[in-house]
């Protein structure tokens, strides 16, 4: 592997992490629960892992805020633009398959 500084790495996995942040927006037909059930993570756990690091850094970010960072706009009205109706078979795989932390 490259040898990389401590904050090349820092650059790279930010860069990245804006990447998937700007993709997951492009790409609004994709339901949180799809990513769930297929990742295991969705938006929602991406914005409480950033809140989480914030917090660990003494930083007070609350979930709607770290939402917004997320999804570019208050959580409400990603919803009310591109949220649709999971079928039944979608949560009851996501029940399956939920993490015991949630």
């Amino acid at each position: 592997m490259t040898d990389l500084t401590t904050e090349q790495q820092r650059d790279f996995e930010a860069a990245a992490f804006r990447r998937l942040v700007e993709h997951l927006r492009e790409r609004a037909d994709v339901q949180n629960i799809d990513l769930m059930n297929l990742a295991g993570f969705c938006r929602n756990c991406l914005s409480n892992w950033y809140r989480e690091a914030a917090n660990a850094d003494g930083i007070d970010l609350t979930k709607d805020q770290s939402r917004e960072i997320v999804y570019g706009m208050p959580y409400a009205e990603w919803q009310a633009l591109n949220q649709t109706e999971a079928s039944d078979a979608k949560k009851a795989e996501f029940e399956a398959k939920r993490p015991k932390d949630q």
